[in-house]
């Protein structure tokens, strides 16, 4: 049996444990990709074999342990419900028994105030401190249900073992999969997931401030030869790479390992955090390569001088998602702001949890807490409010992933909506600032099939459709020119919008008479196609490939299956 560093039990157990649970529950995991890139560093990614977009990565120093780091991964993704976070689960959940957890609450919307009862004080203060939060803000996508109220779920605040309701929309909304864990103990959890908080939030702080981080000392990494033999590896293959203390003098448990490709200048730094300097050591070298051949490391960023642009929220969002962000030159000046600092926190799991809420209290943050083990493994989902936050407090009021709940039943009816009906949508998104860009499934929570105009709508394709039935063809001719300009389409459907464009320039054009040039337009396009664009600029068939549905989602094949997955876990949630 194969025991590891931070674990509390063995790798094996873990893996017959987890593969058992999933199993019993009605998921076939495969194994999609394994990467070796050098020894000591593997990572996996695997998926349910019936709801591909169900997937989880993981990775470790060995080929069990990143399987065990993904299986995790996993559970904590089922859990805490983190699959379903973007999506609608219809209105039958949404008027069910319970539409996230049965211990959940409903709070009444009467009026702009936030309820009683809902968050405590110092999260009221946290997330409206500018007074402009709405208790309609807090209406959670995922059921939409705006006469139910706001659903929230129990935490625990650490600091006083107080149960603290936190909307379901905050959550999803702000702190994304940061936060959650799952492990062969609580503890073990809870450990996983606060060390990931102050991974992000103290690797923020780095690039953000451009702070010079000390090197770690060669005789301390010749204790752990495995990490040095990856790095030897990686050196070999030409590249440079450069490991340093991230624990700001020892105060946080971080490492840093940065890869910079002299082919091309391009940098990419990787952070690991735990208590135990080896696991942080080990985590920020596999980070750096997961999911990574080693000729993808190419086209990184450059460091950058700017420090403003590398401290812009972009650029730290984009740190969160793959790691491909920027960092600051100063990450490595010999002139550093810290002197390494030797540290480890001693103890078990138990001792851990202890110490990483210490580090937190102390600077006056407080450490909410919910736990779950109605799948048979332990998963937590953690926030630190003003620490664990993945987007502004701001996207709250400004950016809110609720903000397509009242357009859900139109657009899923667009074929069937009168003039009235099709003007009232368009004023709605408008008035709405949504990127034009923007996919109009994501905005109401849909996961659409492949192959179908749904997958690939656009916010400025629909403003096209829209103007076309509502008869305003200059509004429509300039949308169409606007789809030109983005290849979101695909081969047949670019070409009904080019054709559609060029004909609207025709109807538009007073000396150039349409007539004149249909034959050559039928020789172009086909006349069936072309046929069928002259019809849409009548304000006919406009929504062609784009099928209606009830807010049952019956149209959609694939949001069925994610639904029906959702189903199962609802079962067991109940059962427990």
């Amino acid at each position: 049996m194969t025991m590891i560093t931070g674990k509390d039990a063995p790798l094996e157990d873990s893996i017959a444990r987890m593969s058992a649970h999933l199993q019993r529950l009605g998921f076939e995991i495969e194994e999609v990709q394994w990467l070796n890139p050098v020894p000591n560093v593997w990572s996996v990614y695997i998926q349910d074999r019936n709801c591909p977009m169900l997937f989880a990565n993981g990775k470790g120093a060995s080929r069990d342990a990143a399987l065990a780091s993904a299986l995790g991964e996993y559970f904590e993704r089922l859990s805490c419900n983190y699959f379903f976070a973007d999506y609608y689960l219809g209105q039958p959940v949404a008027e069910g028994e319970f539409v996230h957890y049965p211990n959940e609450r409903w709070f009444s919307v009467h009026d702009t105030e936030l309820p009683e009862g809902l968050l405590d004080g110092p999260t009221r203060k946290h997330y409206n401190l500018s007074g402009e939060l709405k208790a309609s803000m807090l209406i959670d996508t995922n059921s939409g249900n705006r006469q139910r109220g706001i659903c929230a779920i129990p935490f625990e605040r650490q600091r006083n073992a107080e149960k603290v309701w936190v909307p379901v929309n905050i959550v999803g909304n702000l702190y994304v999969n940061n936060g959650m864990a799952a492990g062969n103990t609580i503890n073990e959890a809870r450990v996983q997931a606060l060390s990931e908080i102050f991974e992000r939030h103290i690797k923020n702080t780095i690039i953000s401030s451009g702070i010079s981080l000390p090197n770690i000392p060669q005789h301390v990494l010749d204790r752990y030869p495995s990490v040095v033999e990856s790095i030897a590896s990686l050196r070999e293959h030409g590249f440079v790479v450069v490991v340093k203390d991230a624990s700001l003098g020892g105060k946080f448990p971080l490492v840093n390992v940065t890869l910079i490709n002299p082919a091309d200048g391009g940098c990419y730094a990787s952070f690991g955090a735990h208590p135990k300097f080896e696991v942080a050591l080990v985590r920020a070298v596999t980070e750096l390569l997961q999911g990574r051949a080693l000729d993808s490391l190419e086209a990184l960023p450059l460091p950058d001088f700017d420090i403003a642009r590398v401290a812009d929220q972009q650029n730290l969002e984009a740190h969160f998602n793959d790691s491909s962000g920027s960092v600051a030159w100063d990450l490595f000046s010999t002139e550093t702001d810290y002197e390494f600092a030797e540290w480890n926190i001693e103890g078990g799991t138990q001792a851990e949890f202890e110490q990483l809420c210490h580090l937190i209290h102390k600077v006056d943050m407080d450490i909410y807490i919910a736990d779950y083990e109605h799948l048979g493994m332990y998963s937590c989902r953690i926030i630190v409010p003003g620490m664990s936050e993945i987007y502004l407090v701001d996207e709250l009021v400004w950016n809110n992933n609720n903000a397509g709940i009242d357009l859900r039943e139109p657009l899923l009816r667009l074929s069937e909506l009168n003039e009235e009906e099709a003007e009232a949508l368009l004023v709605n998104i408008e008035e709405s600032g949504f990127d034009d860009l923007q996919r109009v499934a994501d905005i109401i929570g849909v996961l659409t099939d492949a192959a179908t105009a749904w997958n690939t709508l656009r916010v400025g394709e629909l403003k096209c459709l829209l103007n076309l039935q509502l008869g305003e063809l200059e509004d429509a001719l300039y949308w169409s020119d606007w789809i030109q300009q983005f290849g979101h389409l695909d081969k047949d459907r670019a070409v009904l919008f080019r054709c559609l464009h060029q004909c609207l320039m025709f109807r538009l054009d007073q000396e150039r008479p349409l007539d004149e040039y249909r034959g050559l337009l039928d020789q172009i396009y086909g006349t069936q196609r072309v046929a069928a664009v002259l019809d849409m600029i009548d304000g006919n068939a406009v929504y062609s490939g784009l099928v209606s549905s009830s807010l049952a989602l019956e149209a959609f094949n694939e949001h069925q299956n994610l639904l029906a997955t959702y189903a199962r876990l609802q079962r067991v949630k109940k059962s427990n």
